[in-house]
C-alpha cells in the first residue's frame, strides 16, 4: 500500500519534470536573426500549413510578393486560391472575409496601410466586431486584419495616422500592436487561432528591423505585457515602434543615474493594466509613451486606471507623450517636431522626479 503523500509526489513528478524540460527547451532553443517581415510570414506560413481554413488576401499579396514582401514565396507555395490579390477595395475585401469567417474559414486580410481600413472600418466594427454578440453567440469570426501603421516617414497627413485608440475602443475586438519580431511571430500565430477579430498593428518602418526568433514552434498569449527592460526609478509605457523611443530615453537616463523600467503592451485591446500597475508600486511613477493624437488617446486610459487603482503609490502625477495634437505633416523638420521622442521622453521622466 503506497502511502497517500507518496501517491501524491509520484503523480506530481512527471508534471514537474515536464515543465521543467519545456523550460530547458526554450533556453536551449536554437535562436536565428531573422527580419520583422520574415517573422510574418513565417507565423502565416506555419498557419496555413497547420490549418487549410486559414487564407491571405488583399491589395499586391499575391503576384507582387505583398507591398512590403511580407507575403514573399507564398503564392508558390499555397497556391491563388489561399493567396488571394484583390481589387483596390477595401470595403468589399472586408465584407468577403467576414462573410467566409462566418462560414468558416479563417482570413487574414492585409491592409497596404491601415490608413486604408477607414474605407472598410464599417465591416470592421458593425459587422466582424458584433457578430457574435448579435447571434447570440451562433457565429465566431476569426479574422485578422493586419498591416502597418502610424508614421513612416514623408507620407504626409493621409497616411501616417495611427488608429490603435480608434480600434481598441470596440468592443468585439482585439487590438495587437507588435514591437520585436519575435514578438511579432509568436502574437500572429495567436491571432490567426483566435475565435475573433483581432487588429493586427506592424509598422512600415520595421519590416526591415532584425530579432532573435526561435526555429521552435511557439506562441504568445494576447493581452500579456512584456518588461523590456527593470529599472527600480520610473516605469516608461509604451508600444509599436515607439518602443525605440521608450527604450533609447532609458538608455540616456541611465546615464544620468535614473534607472527606468519599460513595459511593452504588446496589445492595446486587452491591456495588461496589472503590469503597470504592479511596476508603479515599484517606482512610483509613470510616463506613457505613445504615437497617437493625446485626446481619447491608450495614454489617456492607462492614466486614468492608474490614478484608479494605483494612486496612493504614485509620487508624482501621471505624464504622458503623444504626437502632437495636428495632422502630420510632409516636412521631416516637422515631423521630427510632432512625434514622440527620446528628448521629450526624457524631460518627462525629469519631470515626475522632479529634477527638470
Amino acid at each position: 500500500m503506497i502511502p497517500f503523500g507518496e501517491k501524491i509526489i509520484l503523480f506530481l513528478y512527471p508534471i514537474v519534470l515536464d515543465t521543467y524540460f519545456y523550460g530547458l527547451s526554450k533556453l536551449t532553443a536554437a535562436m536565428r536573426e531573422i527580419q520583422f517581415r520574415e517573422a510574418l510570414r513565417e507565423a502565416m506560413n506555419e498557419e496555413m500549413r497547420r490549418d487549410p481554413l486559414v487564407f491571405l488576401m488583399g491589395e499586391e499579396v499575391a503576384e507582387y510578393n505583398g507591398a512590403y514582401k511580407v507575403s514573399q514565396g507564398m503564392l508558390d507555395e499555397f497556391g491563388a486560391k489561399r493567396v488571394i490579390d484583390t481589387p483596390i477595395s477595401e470595403l468589399g475585401f472586408a465584407g468577403i472575409s467576414v462573410g467566409a469567417a462566418m462560414n468558416g474559414l479563417r482570413p487574414i486580410v492585409e491592409f497596404m496601410t491601415f490608413n486604408f481600413s477607414l474605407v472598410a472600418i464599417d465591416q470592421i466594427i458593425n459587422s466582424a466586431a458584433k457578430l457574435l454578440s448579435m447571434s447570440g453567440g451562433q457565429f465566431n469570426c476569426p479574422i485578422v486584419f493586419r498591416g502597418p501603421t502610424g508614421n513612416a516617414g514623408m507620407l504626409s497627413s493621409q497616411h501616417s495616422q495611427n488608429f490603435e485608440n480608434w480600434f481598441a475602443n470596440t468592443p468585439g475586438l482585439k487590438v495587437v500592436v507588435p514591437y520585436t519580431p519575435y514578438d511579432a511571430k509568436g502574437l500572429l500565430k495567436t491571432a490567426i487561432r483566435d475565435n475573433d477579430p483581432v487588429i493586427f498593428m506592424e509598422s512600415e518602418m520595421m519590416y526591415g528591423d532584425k530579432g532573435e526568433v526561435p526555429e521552435e514552434e511557439y506562441l504568445i498569449p494576447i493581452g500579456v505585457a512584456d518588461i523590456k527592460k527593470s529599472g527600480s526609478d520610473v516605469t516608461i509605457v509604451s508600444f509599436g515602434k515607439i518602443m525605440k523611443v521608450a527604450l533609447a530615453a532609458a538608455a540616456e537616463l541611465e546615464k544620468e543615474g535614473i534607472s527606468a523600467e519599460v513595459i511593452d503592451l504588446r496589445t492595446v485591446r486587452p491591456i495588461d493594466y496589472a503590469a503597470i500597475v504592479e511596476s508603479v508600486k515599484k517606482t512610483n511613477r509613470l510616463v506613457v509613451v505613445e504615437e497617437a493624437w493625446p485626446l481619447s488617446s491608450i495614454a489617456t486610459e492607462i492614466t486614468y486606471h492608474i490614478q484608479k487603482h494605483a494612486f496612493d503609490y504614485l509620487d508624482a502625477p501621471v505624464h504622458r507623450i503623444n504626437s502632437l495634437d495636428v495632422p502630420l505633416p510632409y516636412a521631416p523638420t516637422l515631423i521630427d517636431a510632432i512625434l514622440p521622442n527620446v528628448a521629450r521622453t526624457v524631460k518627462a521622466v525629469k519631470a515626475v522626479m522632479y529634477r527638470d
